[in-house]
């Protein structure tokens, strides 16, 4: 369940069974992803820990994907292209990096966004 908080009132925007786009950073920044976590759940296995390992951040790609050099040059960063035609609007993909210091993952931030425009 997606929820905002709206003029101090707390919005249900989406429920949707399945993993959900703003939980991608888990693939690389928890012990357990959302991915793996949600098909223990339908197997009826025991659920992996969410705990994070580190710092992470996401950027989106939206409407076209960063530059994957110059994405893949900032130490910590992970790619990921979801093969989707590109349109406005349209995620096509996200850059996640991780650190172990919170300052860290903001310099990975800076230099990931001066380097691909995101």
């Amino acid at each position: 369940i997606e929820f905002f908080v709206v003029q101090g009132q707390l919005l249900a925007n989406e429920m949707a069974p399945r993993v959900h786009n703003s939980g991608h950073w888990t693939i690389e920044g928890a012990e357990t992803s959302q991915f793996e976590n949600h098909l223990r759940a339908i197997c009826g296995l025991p659920l992996g820990s969410t705990q994070a390992r580190g710092y992470s951040a996401m950027l989106n790609c939206i409407g076209t994907m960063a530059a994957r050099d110059n994405s893949l040059a900032v130490t910590g960063a992970h790619y990921h292209d979801y093969g989707k035609q590109a349109r406005p609007g349209r995620k096509v993909g996200h850059v996640t990096v991780r650190s172990d210091t919170p300052a860290n993952r903001q310099q990975q931030l800076e230099t990931l966004q001066t380097a691909t425009d995101l």
